[in-house]
């Protein structure tokens, strides 16, 4: 092949066709996460100033990029075109910034997050107490949460409910995870164990998904300004 080598040119293009794999893949988990209403309701009603699904928000703009990259990739790399590889270089090193960001925001949130995620389930306490829709869909939630997870009540267990704690009544009376509360036997932990951990678990992901994308996005920047110079020097 004429110009660039046939190994280099296939290379780059069947790299870019699993970088852009991996936009989807990116772009799916991450809006997964976002919609996900393992624990999201919880935590989206407060009042609070800070978003803590922002990193996540930004993961989903990079994997939308990442599909876009890619193509792009693929097809500067089939076409020779040094055009069409300089935006993909620009593109993926703005993406790069863009994790940095992302990094810097979910470091700042995890010093507060904490109080933050325990000022917002203070206030939805008094959710479960309410009667307007909103009240009544949070109650929903928080009883299909409770099944699930055999917890009770957000902070302080079925006193959360006040008087209506029906749905903290345990089923099973041999069951290590009640306590008696007012006579009757109810789940004994606060949901908010729970709720954490599928923060945490999520927080996992985005980490791992963010790492190893780095990764990648480095050997693309490499791989993509190797091919660029090797076209300049047809």
């Amino acid at each position: 092949m004429a110009g660039v080598s046939g190994c280099i040119k296939y290379s780059m293009f069947v790299f870019n066709f699993l970088f852009w794999l991996c936009g989807i893949l990116i772009l799916a988990l991450a809006i997964w996460i976002r919609v996900s209403k393992d624990g999201q309701e919880f935590i989206s009603k407060g009042e609070s100033g800070m978003n803590p699904y922002v990193a996540v928000d930004i993961l989903i703009a990079v994997g939308a990029t990442i599909m876009i990259l890619g193509f792009l990739g693929c097809c500067g790399a089939m076409r020779e075109s040094r055009c069409m590889l300089l935006l993909f270089f620009i593109g993926l090193l703005l993406i790069l910034l863009l994790q940095v960001a992302a990094g810097i925001v979910g470091a700042t949130f995890k010093s507060e997050s904490e109080h933050i995620l325990n000022e917002t389930l203070q206030k939805n306490v008094e959710l479960l107490s309410g009667t307007d829709d909103n009240a009544k869909a949070f109650q929903n939630t928080l009883i299909k949460f409770q099944k699930e997870f055999q917890c009770c009540g957000l902070l302080n267990g079925a006193a959360d409910w006040g008087t209506n704690y029906e749905s903290c009544k345990c089923p099973d009376q041999s069951n290590t995870s009640c306590t008696i509360y007012e006579g009757q036997l109810v789940y004994k932990q606060p949901c908010v164990s729970f709720i954490k951990d599928l923060i945490k678990k999520h927080a996992i992901i985005i980490i791992g998904i963010a790492f190893g994308l780095a990764v990648i996005e480095i050997l693309g920047l490499v791989f993509s300004m190797v091919l660029f110079c090797q076209i300049g020097n047809k």
